[in-house]
C-alpha cells in the first residue's frame, strides 16, 4: 500500500527539522568559528589526495534521506516526494535550487534507482548507485619522483630560511640607526649645551639623526613603480623581500614615532625646563649666543612651549604629510644649536626620496591618462561583486598575479584603489572582480548597476594605474604552486591560473610564463555563498578544457554554508552532487566541472598530504585572503617543513 505523498512529506520535514533543531547549536558555533580553528593536528595515516572526497557513498546519504520520508517504513517513495526532500535539504544549506534543477535530480534518481511506475524501491538503492559511481573514485596518487634529495630542518633553521630577507633587511636598518644616534649622542656630548641640558640634549639630538634617515625610506617602500621595477631582477629580489614593502613601511613609520616621541618629548620635558631654571649667568657663558636676541632670557620662552604635547601636533600633521616634509625642512634650517650650514644635513637625507616620490607621482598621473581604458563590459554578481572588462592599452605589459590602482571619477576624483587583474597576459582585453567592502566600491557598484538598470546610459569613465608587483607573481619560481584564495581573494589566482592554462595550450610558455618548468599547480578557493561561483563560473570552465589533457591544475571549491560532509543534513545533496558529476562531469553546486567540497579545508591534510605527494620538492604557497588564516598558514607550512622532506614557502597578498 503506497503512502500518501502529503503524508511523506509531513514525516520528512519532521524528520528533518527534527534533526536540525538537535544540530543548530553545532552549525552556529562551525559559523561563528574562525578559518583557523581548523588547524589540528592530522594522523599520519590520512591520504587526501583524491580526486572526490566525499566521505561516505552517495547511495547511504540517499538512503538516509529517503528514510526520513519513508515513516511507515514501506521502502516505497515517489518522485514527488524525492523532489520535496531535495528542495527542503537545499533550503537547509543555504543553497539556490529553482523547481527545474529539483526535477532534474529527482529523475536523475529515478532513472538509476526505479523499478517501476514511479515508485521508488529501497532496497535495489544502494546496488544500482555502487555500480554506477565506481568510475568517478579516481585512483590514489603515488608520490612523484622527487628531483632532489632533503633532510629534515630544525625549526630555527626552517624560521630562518623562511624569514632571512626579512632578518637581513631589518638588521641592516637598526644598525643604521643605532650608528646615527651613537654618532649624534657622542657629537653633543662634547657640546657646551650639554653642560646646561645633559644627556637630554645627546638623547635628543641622536632620536633627530634617526627621524632624518627614516623621514627618508618611508617613502621608498611605497614608491611601487620603482618596487615594480627592481624586483624584475632576480639578484635584488633574491636578496630584499619586496612583497613585505607595506610592512616595512609600517615598521619604518614606528621608528618615526619613537624618533619623534624621544626628540619632541625630551626637548619639551627636559630641555626646556632645564632652560628656564638655569642660572643667567651660567646660561650666557654657554648656550645663550646660539639664540635670538629675543631668546637670551630664559623666561621669554612661551609657555606654550612648555605645554605643547609634539608628538600630537607631529601624529595630525601626518595626514598632511606634504606639509610634513615642508615643516621638517623649514625646522632643520633654523636649529638654535647649530650654525654651520653643513650640520644641516636634513634636507640631503630627503632630496633623493622625495624626488623619487613626487616623480612617482607625476608618472602615474601621466601613465594614467595615456593607457585611456574603455568599458567593455559590465557584470553585477551576487555578493555585490562588480566585474569590469576594459580595453587594453597599447604598450600595457603586465605578469599574472599583478594588481592596479582604478580610479572612477564619477564616484570620487582623488579616490585610487588597488584590484588584482584576473585577465591573463595573453588576453586581448584586461578584466578586475570588484566586490562592495567600503564607502568607495559600495557607490561603484550603485553606479555601475544604476546604468545597466538604464537602457539609455552610457558607461562611466574610469582609470587605471598600474601594473604594479604582487606576492602571486612569483608563482613562476616554482614547479609546484599552491594557490589558496578566500572569498574575492582568489581573483589573484585567477589571473595565474589562466595564465597557465594559456601556456599549456600553446605547448610552450609564453612572455610572462615558463611553463615548461611548472609541474603542478594545485588551487583552493573557500567562500560561503553558492553566488560566489558565478564570480568565475567561465573563467574555470575555461581552464577546465584548456588543462583536460595535461592534468597539471587541480581545483578545490569549498562551500563553508553548507553542513560538512557526513552530517545529516547534507547528505542528500552530496549524493545527488556525486551521482550528478558521475553522469555529466559537472558539480551541481558551482556549476563547472570542479568539484565543490562542503565545510572548511583540513589545511594540515592538504598540506601533509602535498608533503607526501611532492617529497624533497620546494611548494610555493600563495594566499590571499584574512590575516588570521595567513598567520595561521604561514605557522603550518613551517611546522611541516620541520616534519617532512618537502620545502613549503609562503607568500602572501599586501596592497
Amino acid at each position: 500500500m503506497r503512502v500518501r505523498t502529503s503524508e511523506l512529506w509531513q514525516a520528512g520535514s519532521w524528520h528533518w527539522e527534527n534533526q536540525a533543531t538537535q544540530l543548530d547549536r553545532s552549525k552556529d558555533e562551525g559559523e561563528n568559528e574562525s578559518y583557523s580553528s581548523t588547524i589540528y593536528p592530522l594522523p599520519d595515516n590520512v591520504n587526501i589526495n583524491s580526486s572526490r572526497s566525499i566521505s561516505r557513498c552517495p547511495s547511504h546519504g540517499i538512503r538516509i534521506a529517503m528514510d526520513s520520508c519513508d515513516r511507515n517504513s514501506t521502502s516505497r517513495i515517489t518522485g514527488k516526494d524525492i523532489k520535496q526532500a531535495i528542495m527542503f535539504s537545499a533550503s537547509l544549506n543555504k543553497l539556490t535550487l529553482n523547481q527545474d534543477e529539483a526535477t532534474e535530480y529527482t529523475n536523475l534518481i529515478l532513472e538509476e534507482l526505479q523499478t517501476g511506475q514511479g515508485v521508488l524501491q529501497m532496497n535495489v538503492m544502494s546496488k544500482g548507485l555502487s555500480r554506477d559511481l565506481q568510475p568517478t573514485c579516481g585512483p590514489i596518487p603515488v608520490p612523484m619522483k622527487c628531483s632532489r634529495q632533503r633532510h629534515i630542518l630544525t625549526a630555527t633553521v626552517v624560521f630562518f630560511q623562511a624569514h632571512w630577507r626579512r632578518i637581513f633587511v631589518v638588521f641592516l636598518w637598526l644598525m643604521a640607526c643605532a650608528a646615527l644616534f651613537t654618532w649624534k649622542f657622542m657629537q653633543y656630548r662634547q657640546r657646551l649645551a650639554f653642560e646646561v641640558m645633559g644627556y637630554c640634549l645627546s638623547t635628543a639630538k641622536g632620536a633627530a639623526e634617526t627621524l632624518k634617515l627614516n623621514m627618508a625610506i618611508v617613502l621608498l617602500p611605497v614608491c611601487r613603480n620603482t618596487v615594480t621595477w627592481l624586483r624584475r631582477s632576480r639578484v635584488i629580489n633574491s636578496v630584499i623581500p619586496f612583497n613585505d614593502n607595506i610592512n616595512f613601511h609600517k615598521l619604518v613609520a614606528a621608528g618615526i614615532v619613537i624618533g619623534v616621541i624621544l626628540h619632541g618629548g625630551i626637548h619639551l620635558a627636559c630641555d626646556f625646563p632645564r632652560i628656564t631654571r638655569t642660572d643667567k649667568a651660567f646660561f650666557g657663558r654657554t648656550i645663550a649666543a646660539d639664540f635670538g636676541p629675543s631668546r637670551r632670557n630664559p623666561g621669554m620662552l612661551p609657555p606654550l612651549v612648555r605645554q605643547l604635547a609634539g608628538f600630537n601636533a607631529f601624529w595630525y600633521s601626518h595626514h598632511v604629510f606634504i606639509a610634513v616634509y615642508v615643516l621638517l625642512i623649514v625646522h632643520s634650517m633654523f636649529l638654535f644649536l647649530a650654525k654651520d650650514v653643513a650640520e644641516k644635513t636634513t634636507w640631503m637625507y630627503v632630496a633623493i626620496p622625495v624626488v623619487i616620490y613626487i616623480g612617482e607621482r607625476m608618472f602615474r598621473m601621466v601613465r594614467s591618462m595615456v593607457f585611456d581604458v574603455k568599458i567593455l563590459n559590465a557584470t553585477v554578481y551576487p555578493g555585490m561583486v562588480l566585474a569590469l572588462k576594459v580595453t587594453k592599452p597599447p604598450g600595457f605589459r603586465y605578469q599574472s598575479g599583478m594588481y592596479v590602482f582604478v580610479q572612477c571619477p564619477e564616484v570620487s576624483k582623488f579616490e585610487w584603489h588597488p584590484f588584482s587583474l584576473t585577465s591573463a597576459p595573453d588576453d586581448d582585453h584586461l578584466s578586475i572582480h570588484i566586490r562592495s567592502l567600503g564607502d568607495w566600491s559600495y557607490q561603484m557598484y550603485d553606479v555601475f548597476q544604476q546604468m545597466l538598470l538604464s537602457s539609455n546610459s552610457s558607461m562611466p569613465k574610469i582609470f587605471f594605474d598600474g601594473p604594479y608587483g604582487a606576492a602571486s607573481q612569483d608563482h613562476s619560481k616554482y614547479e609546484i604552486i599552491l594557490l589558496i584564495g578566500l572569498g574575492i581573494g582568489a581573483t589573484p589566482f585567477i589571473s595565474v591560473l589562466k595564465d597557465i592554462a594559456n601556456g599549456l595550450d600553446k605547448g610552450h610558455g609564453n612572455l610572462n610564463y615558463h611553463s615548461d618548468r611548472l609541474k603542478k599547480a594545485y588551487f583552493y578557493w573557500v567562500t560561503r555563498e553558492q553566488g560566489s561561483f558565478e564570480w568565475f563560473r567561465d573563467i574555470m570552465k575555461e581552464v577546465s578544457v584548456l588543462d583536460s589533457k595535461q592534468g597539471v591544475i587541480e581545483m578545490y571549491n569549498y562551500l563553508t554554508s553548507v553542513y560538512q560532509e557526513g552530517d545529516k543534513r547534507s547528505m542528500l545533496i552530496s549524493a545527488i552532487q556525486a551521482l550528478h558529476f558521475a553522469r555529466h562531469g559537472i558539480d551541481i553546486i558551482s556549476k563547472t566541472p570542479v568539484h565543490t567540497h562542503f565545510s572548511r579545508p583540513n589545511w594540515p591534510r592538504v598540506l601533509h598530504g602535498l608533503a607526501r605527494r611532492h617529497i624533497g620538492e620546494r611548494i610555493g604557497v600563495f594566499y590571499c585572503g584574512p590575516d588570521d588564516l595567513g598567520r595561521q598558514l604561514e605557522k603550518l607550512c613551517h611546522k611541516v617543513n620541520t616534519k617532512t622532506f618537502t620545502r613549503f614557502v609562503f607568500h602572501k597578498e599586501h596592497f
